[in-house]
């Protein structure tokens, strides 16, 4: 939500996400950046509350950090990136991977201090590759995806994906959601509240897929038959990540 609209932070406040990121940067026109660092008092979430800041801005990470829950960090390139706003908050950072550049330093930014997150940003990366694409989330690279969730995960994050721009289009919005899944995500960016609600089913496992994780969880120890499977000790860690995942959004809602 950009923080340079009061009526939109006020929406923030009231949905069902389970994080909120209020935006200083790129939803918020020039002329309004101070307006907008202003507004920050009247942020609210029930989940999560989140500040993205413009890259490079003291005055952002100090305002942010009176009120947020967490630092969204644009655009990074580096570890140097990340660093600069540590040594202005102790909060921790969720960082931007949107260019070229950032991703092949994203496995060395993922070891940086704070860091808690690794978010994808589809628009500015397909700028920075020349895409011929006009729709943010369109054309989205996979490899660029892949080696994010790696890095995330190789060092303890998590890893969430960028927006789907094409507002009203659920097909799209869910399929982009289920790639996003599928490639090892935790959750994806929503930037309208009618998008909420199918962000939720897709990262929520079902009733169907938690009763059979439980089973798999149960099941005896080796290489066995289940369901008509080969069940195993790899496939007990695919059914604990499905448990974990739905504790997770259990807790979060």
């Amino acid at each position: 939500m950009p923080a340079s609209n009061e009526r939109m932070l006020a929406k923030a406040a009231t949905l069902a996400a389970d994080e909120v990121v209020v935006d200083l940067e790129d939803g918020v026109a020039a002329a309004d950046k101070e307006r907008a660092r202003s507004n920050l008092t009247l942020a609210r979430a029930r989940g999560t509350l989140a500040v993205r800041i413009n890259k490079g801005s003291a005055a952002d990470v100090e305002s942010a950090a009176a009120v947020a829950d967490v630092i969204v960090v644009p655009k990074v390139e580096s570890p140097a990136d990340v660093a600069a706003v540590a040594r202005l908050t102790s909060l921790p950072l969720e960082v931007q991977i949107e260019t070229a550049r950032g991703l092949v330093h994203v496995e060395t930014i993922a070891q940086a201090p704070q860091v808690e997150a690794l978010v994808f940003g589809p628009g500015d990366f397909a700028a920075s590759l020349g895409v011929p694409v006009l729709t943010i989330g369109a054309g989205a690279s996979e490899y660029a995806m892949a080696r994010i969730a790696v890095a995330a995960k190789a060092f303890g994050l998590q890893a969430v994906d960028g927006p789907h721009a094409a507002l009203g289009d659920e097909d799209a919005l869910r399929a982009a959601a289920q790639r996003a899944l599928a490639l090892g995500y935790d959750g994806k960016w929503a930037i309208h509240p009618s998008q909420i609600d199918v962000l939720h089913d897709v990262f929520t496992p079902s009733a169907e897929e938690v009763e059979r994780a439980r089973r798999i969880v149960s099941a005896a120890d080796g290489a066995i038959r289940l369901d008509g499977e080969m069940v195993d000790e790899a496939t007990k860690k695919l059914a604990a990540g499905v448990l974990a995942r739905a504790d997770g959004h259990d807790e979060e809602r």
